[in-house]
This record gives structure tokens, sequence and C-alpha cells, in this order.
């Protein structure tokens, strides 16, 4: 009873008892790559910091065969009890013996098996000539090396590895160290690595397969080499290529060397995320890695860069320097994700990354307005529930938030404060607080003070702004898009220009109100114009526009009075504002009308001023706004759809025809991009003309493969355009589409199918696609890309679907990564609070960490949506309008 009693005391605990910590791993895995099983053997040295009978560490899913414990006066230790708590993902040992403050080494013999869910040490299949095989991977952040092999699994029990596979002899084997020596016996080789620097579990990983692979020397000497399958390696040469420039980038731009003798990228057949950033071994889903000249979009090429700028920027965000516990998450995600865009903008400056850096600020506001947002410093208490804080939030918000940051301190003392902390932090862990005492001391500025408001709190403000006479008034609230009346108060850098980007203000708002005087800056704007009399009145207070928030450099929102609002439009008709404010105009309009602080109405005459733009920015944003309206549109106002829909195609017209289907030599890298979003909206509307030419060119593509009538940029459109056009007495196109996706081999091609498949407006074409996704014939890795693609017509079938398969789904995909997927793909699509309720008492008793904090926020997402749709329906002059627009 009494011992029972004791084990208890380990269980539903945050983080493991520091009894001992760990110091070196010499870990030895044997993988039997047919039998899907492996066996292991970790020897770990340890530091016990108080006497104990008791040693607890992380194991999941592993059957432990045998544990002896060793002293430093070569003493050995049994357990009397190995008790292992899968519930509590550890495993407790129990010693009849006391184990004393000292060093030890603790022994451990253990297996598992290489799961099917791309989580820990999992299996992932490939082909060999007409034959299939198994590869072995692993993926552990944030908590599965758990599942591999007995550890102290938390993020500041840093250690060294040495690491030893015995794998086929005729595969390779990957680690995140170079390989020391090599032994063959037989058809088995035991591979011996050399030993890490010191590192956090999760950073730990092995790649067992067969693969090709070229190489590249950085200019410090660092060999970089890329992995992928074989004759593919064409493709690789791309993200070969950024992988090498962003080493030096980021060497030069930290101060510090690379800490590692190698670095290896490597693409494998199936991965939960995108990318994974171990240590000297980035492992890759293919296609975000792979760069095929003919088939992929420009689009993908731009991800590529950020992705592998992203992963290798880790290696000293995360890696060198890692967070002390996963509340800290962001200092990783946010650091790696600012400055991927840095050295992107830095290798291709002709393609404007950070205007587009604005889509990342939209994706955090859009997810940080809602009220089961969390702070981007989250609370983490059961380690298992981090992988739902891999988000918005600790990405988009969190660089964002950087980015703001680096404006208001300047980019010198910026980069300085960055290398400082690194060499400060180097080979140890960090926490929010250590950074910003570094840039507060390089800086002068009190950092902390301004910055917890951003960190610590959930959500940012909306800033209020009327003009009275000569004076502005600012005031600050939380913006929340279910109208809730929220708390908080910020300090935000407001910056602002006025009827002129040479007329400038900066101030912190610190209170909820401020006001300034701006009878000085009218003056000078009065002092810069003609000296014509009737051009100054003219030009006098009516076309006086105010813009705060200059550039979007800040993370929060505008709403203004209708004066100044109706002078903003102006502005932009007259072509007087940056492409970024034109985009922060119509993002906060679209946000404000969400919350029904502003008429569906005034919108769509907002949006009616950007037809004639060209920026890629703006028209994606726009077609971003008219997707968003076309969601609710058949709830709110149904006998208007059609004419909504011909609103937006007039929108769009513009630059459909500026660009046209086929790419003109030497355009510029925007409009390549552009061109596959504007048809690809047209097809979405239903445009007729676009739908057609779009079968033209892929009856075309059918027939001769090799045809050039629809490039990788336009193919998206006319697959599109093709599943609106199937329905389920009119199948053909949904089986052409499948046909293609089975005969292609090229993993781009078949990317760009799979978005397509459930865009159909026939609900049983969706049911038909959605149950595809239970089969074998799509990898389970590729799911996102379906699941993203769902027609808003289809919304209501894929919850019906989502709750009739909840058990396969589970046993089938696990509770990992991929789960949240179902849930934040298929959730928000709905649109009534009837079945928001429904959701919500369906998953009261199928509740799992991994998903809990994604259906919260999703099922908020159907109420705002719902009360959204309640206030349009309440316009009596909204169809009237829409006919006259239309």
């Amino acid at each position: 009873m009494e011992q029972n009693q004791s084990i208890e005391q380990f269980k539903a605990q945050t983080k493991l008892p520091k009894f001992a910590v760990p110091k070196r791993y010499d870990l030895h895995l044997k993988p039997d790559l047919s039998a899907c099983t492996f066996s292991g053997t970790v020897q770990i040295s340890l530091g016990i910091k108080e006497n104990s009978k008791f040693l607890v560490l992380n194991a999941l899913e592993l059957v432990v065969q045998r544990v002896w414990f060793t002293d430093s006066h070569h003493v050995q230790y049994y357990p009397r009890d190995v008790v292992v708590s899968n519930d509590d993902e550890i495993v407790v040992l129990v010693f009849d013996e006391m184990l004393r403050v000292g060093e030890g080494v603790l022994g451990i013999e253990f297996s598992g098996i290489l799961n099917e869910h791309l989580t820990g040490f999992y299996k992932c299949t490939y082909v060999d000539g007409e034959v299939k095989k198994n590869m072995a991977v692993t993926q552990f952040e944030a908590v599965d090396a758990r599942r591999c092999f007995p550890c102290w699994d938390e993020p500041a029990l840093k250690a060294t590895f040495k690491i030893t596979l015995t794998v086929p002899s005729e595969l390779t084997a990957l680690s995140n160290m170079p390989i020391e020596n090599e032994k063959l016996d037989g058809n088995l080789k035991t591979v011996y690595f050399e030993e890490s620097p010191i590192m956090s579990t999760y950073l730990v990983a092995v790649v067992i397969g067969l693969f090709d692979h070229i190489e590249a020397t950085s200019t410090a000497g660092i060999k970089v080499r890329l992995y992928c399958a074989l004759g593919k390696i064409e493709q690789g040469k791309f993200a070969l290529d950024i992988a090498v420039k962003t080493l030096d980038i980021y060497s030069k731009y930290f101060s510090v060397p690379y800490p590692l003798p190698k670095l290896d990228v490597v693409a494998v057949p199936e991965f939960s995320g995108g990318a994974m950033e171990n240590y000297g071994l980035i492992i890759y889903r293919e296609n975000e890695l792979l760069y095929h000249d003919l088939h992929s979009t420009v689009a993908k090429k731009q991800i590529i860069t950020i992705v592998t700028a992203h992963e290798v920027a880790h290696q000293w965000f995360g890696n060198l320097v890692t967070m002390e516990w996963w509340t800290h998450l962001w200092l990783n995600e946010g650091f790696a994700t600012w400055v991927s865009y840095m050295a992107t903008n830095i290798l291709f400056p002709e393609w404007n990354i950070w205007t587009q850096f604005l889509l990342q600020a939209a994706g955090g506001l859009r997810m940080d307005a809602l009220e089961t947002s969390h702070p981007i410093e989250v609370e983490i208490h059961l380690a298992r529930s981090v992988i739902e804080v891999f988000d918005a939030v600790s990405y988009k918000k969190g660089s964002t938030v950087i980015r703001m940051l680096q404006g208001y301190l300047g980019d010198d003392i910026f980069q300085k404060s960055l290398s400082t902390y690194i060499r400060k932090y180097q080979g140890k862990n960090a926490r929010t607080e250590d950074l910003w005492t570094v840039l507060s001391e390089e800086s002068g500025v009190q950092v902390n003070s301004m910055m917890n408001t951003w960190t610590k709190k959930t959500g940012y403000p909306v800033i209020s702004v009327k003009l009275n006479d000569h004076i502005l008034e600012f005031k600050q609230s939380q913006f929340l898009l279910s109208g809730a009346q929220g708390e908080g108060q910020w300090i935000v850098p407001i910056t602002l220009s006025i009827g002129s980007y040479k007329v400038r203000k900066n101030f912190l708002l610190e209170t909820s109100l401020g006001r300034v005087d701006i009878s000085e800056l009218v003056q000078t704007i009065g002092d810069s114009l003609s000296s014509s009399k009737e051009e100054h009145e003219e030009e006098s207070d009516q076309n006086l526009w105010v813009k705060v928030n200059v550039d979007q450099s800040g993370f929060y929102r505008a709403n203004y009075e209708d004066k100044l609002a109706v002078r903003l439009r102006k502005a932009i008709q007259n072509n007087c504002l940056l492409a970024t404010d034109k985009f922060g105009i119509l993002d906060d309009a679209n946000a404000l009308c969400q919350a029904c602080e502003q008429p569906l109405s005034s919108l769509l005459l907002l949006m009616n001023v950007y037809r004639k733009e060209v920026d890629y920015v703006i028209v994606s944003k726009l077609i971003d706004v008219c997707y968003n309206i076309l969601k609710i549109s058949s709830d709110a106002i149904p006998d208007s759809v059609n004419e909504l829909k011909q609103y937006f195609i007039s929108l769009l017209k513009f630059s459909a025809e500026r660009l046209g289907w086929d790419s003109k030599s030497e355009e510029d890298h925007s409009s390549s991009l552009l061109r596959g979003e504007v048809f690809q909206a047209l097809s979405t509307f239903d445009h007729d003309e676009t739908q057609q030419e779009a079968l033209r060119r892929f009856q075309t593509l059918f027939d001769d493969s090799k045809t050039s009538l629809l490039s990788a940029n336009t193919r998206r459109a006319a697959y599109l355009a093709v599943m609106r056009n199937t329905t389920s007495k009119s199948r053909s196109g949904l089986e052409s589409l499948l046909s293609l996706y089975k005969t292609t081999d090229v993993l781009q091609e078949k990317e760009t199918i799979l978005r397509c498949l459930a865009s159909s407006a026939d609900s049983n074409v969706v049911l038909e696609v959605l149950n595809l996704l239970l089969s074998d014939e799509i990898r389970d890795q590729d799911i996102i890309y379906v699941l993203a693609g769902i027609s808003s017509e289809g919304s209501e079938t894929a919850w019906r679907w989502l709750k009739d398969n909840w058990g396969r789904i589970l046993s089938k995909f696990g509770a990992g990564l991929l789960l949240t997927n179902f849930i934040n793909q298929i959730v928000p699509l709905v649109n009534s609070n009837e079945v928001a309720d429904e959701i919500e008492e369906f998953f009261a008793s199928r509740m799992n960490p991994s998903i809990a904090m994604n259906l919260k926020l999703s099922i908020e997402q159907i109420r705002i949506k719902a009360r959204w749709i309640q206030s349009i329906r309440q316009d009596q002059s909204l169809p009237h309008l829409i006919k006259q627009l239309a």
C-alpha cells in the first residue's frame, strides 16, 4: 500500500521530478523493417541530485526488458519494480537501496513498434523498382522521443548523444552527427555516429532508408547534403542551394558560426508536418523540399525557400539556444518565422517578401481575435497538449510582434541584441524574459514592460480613430470577433501618416485614450502643396487622409470614423497609399465587418475601389475577403448569392484580363503568383467563361501530358473547374482527376489534384472524396490537402462524415498532429449555432488533449459566423446594393 502511494505521487505531474538529470545518452537502436519493430539499449550517464529510491523518466508504448544502475564506485543496483504508466507517459524505477547523490549510469534494454502514425519512431513506405518497402524515420517534437527510447523528455534537460544504429547494409543511415565508423556483419551493418554537442531530446533524429544525395559546401566549410528518393536528385538542387546560402546568412547575422560539423536535409515519403529542424538533420515531407522545373508553381518555389530558411534558422534559434519549457515555444517558432522572411528577402529581393509577410500577420490577427485564443507565452500543464500550440499565435503573431519590436528599436540594435543573446545562452535554455533583458540592456528601452502586454496576454487592441478640428483622438480596446467586451490595455507603438508619407508621427499609446494635435503637421502639408490658392483649398481637409499603423508594421487594427474612412477610400482610388496600407485597410474592414462593428454594405463598397489593383498581396487579400463573404452568403442572403458571385467576378476581371492564362516572358514573380489565385477564384465563383476555358485546357492536358497549355501555376484553377462541374450524376471529372492522380509520379501534381478533389458543389461527391481518406488510396500525410479544399456547399456533409467516422479516424491517424487537421479544417466550416451545439455535445465524451483547444477555437468560429449572418439578415437595403454592384 505504501509503495503504491509512493508511485502515485509521480502521476499527473506537469514535469518529471529532478532526483536525477541526464548528462549523456549512449543509444543503440536496431529496427526490423519487415516486422516493423525495433529493439534498443540506452545507457544514460546521470547526475543524482538528491538521495532517492526512485528514478522517474519518460517512456510511451515501449516494453522495458531489463534495467540496471551502476554508481561511480561500479556498484550495480537492480530495481525491485519497473512501473510503466502509458497514461502518464512515464516509467518509475523503484529500488530497495537508496541511490546516493553523485554520478552513475542507468542502463535500459527495451523494444517497441515502428508505428504508422508518423510520430516517435515510425515506418513509412517507398517503392524500389516495383516493390513496396519500409523505411524508418523519427519525429520527436514535441514529446515523442519517449516513444523511441526511455529518456528525460523535456527541453531543459539537455545532454549529449552518442547514437549507434544496426540496419540492413544496403540502406543509408543518418543521424544528427557525422558517421564515425561502420562495421559490416553479413546483411547488416552497425553505424557509429560521433557524439553530439549538448541538446534537447526532441531534436534527436534518425532516418534509415534508400536515398540518392548531392552535396555542397558553405563558405565556412560546412558540408551540406540533400538526401531524397532515387531518381529525384535534380529536384533537390534548388533547396540545397538555399540551405547553403542561409547557413552563411545566419552565421553572419547572429555572429555565431553554425555549431555542428555537417548539415543534412532529407526528404522522406511520409511526414506529419512540413519539416522538422532536428540538429544537423532536417527532415521534410518531399513536396516541401523538392522543386520540379515543370510541375512546381512559383508559390511552391517560395514556400521551399521560406521553409528551408525557417528550419536552418532553428539551428541557432531553438537548437543552440532552446526554450526552457513549451510555454516559450514562440521563441523558437516566432523567431524562425521572422528571420526566414529576412533571409528570403536577402536571397530574392524582387519577391517583395516583406509585403507578403502581411499574409502571415493577418493569420495571427484572425486567430488572436477569438476569445478562445491563447497568449504567445501559453501555460502548458500537460506536455502532450503542446501539439496544439504549433499554431497561428506562436508562428504568425509571434513573428509579427518581433517585427513590430524590430521596427521600434531599429535594425542595428535589434541585430546586435540577438547575437548577444545567442552568444550568452548557447548550449543552454532561455525564457522570454531573458531575451527582453538582453534587448533592454542593448537598447536602453524597457522592452519587457512594453512586450509583456503582447506576449503574456491573449488578444490585441483595435484603435478607434476620430478627428475633432485638428485633434486626433485615439481609443484602444480589445478586438474580439465575437463582439464581446474584452479587457486589457497594451503599450502600442502607434505610427501615423497624414495626407502624405512625408508627414509622419510616431508615439507610444500607453493608456486607453490618447490625443494628438496635428495642426502643425497639417500646416506642413499646406506649405508643401502647390502655391496656387484654389489647388490648395481643394487639397484641404476633405482630402486630408489619416493612416494609422503605417506599413501595417504593428499587431493591431484601426477603426476609423466615417469621414476618415471616406477619405481613405478616396486615397486608395487616387493611388496615394502604399500596397501594405491598402492591404491593411481592407483586412481591418473585413474583420470589423465580421465582428458586426461595420455593415457588410460598407465592406462591399470599399472592395469596389480595389478593382484596378495589380499588387499581389492586395488582390490576394481581396480574393480572401470574397471567399469569407461567400461562405456565409447562402445562409445570410440566399437570394443574392448569384449576384454576389457576379460582383466578385467583376472585381477580378481586370486582373484576369491583364494576366491571361499563359505566362509572359520576363514577367515578374508576383504576376506568376497572382495568375493562379485569380483563376482559382473565378473557377470557385463559377465564372462560366473561366470554367469553359479551364475545361478546354484540362482536356488537352488529359489527352497529352506534355502540353504547355496548362502551366503548373494554372493547373489548380483548371482542376477546380473540373470539380465544380462534377456531380453525382456527372462523375467523369472526378474519375479523370483520380486517374491523373494515380498515374502521375510527380508529387507536386498529386498535391495540386488533392487540393481540388473536395471542391464540388455536390455534397455527395464531397462525401465520396472524404471516404477516400479512410482508404489506402491517399497517404496519411496528404489528408491535409484534401481537407483544406472542402467546398462551402459540402460543409455540413463533412461534419456528418467526421461524426460518423470519428472512431476510425482516431485509430487510423492517432492523436498526433494529423488529427488536429480534421478538427480545424472541418468543424469551422458549418455556420449554425444548432450544429455548434451538436458538435459540443458529440465531443463532450470524446475529448482528447491533442484536440481540446482546436475544438474550442473551431466552435467559436461557427458562433461568430452565426452572429454575423443574423446581423446581415437585418440589413433590408443589402440585396438592392448587391444588385447595383453586380
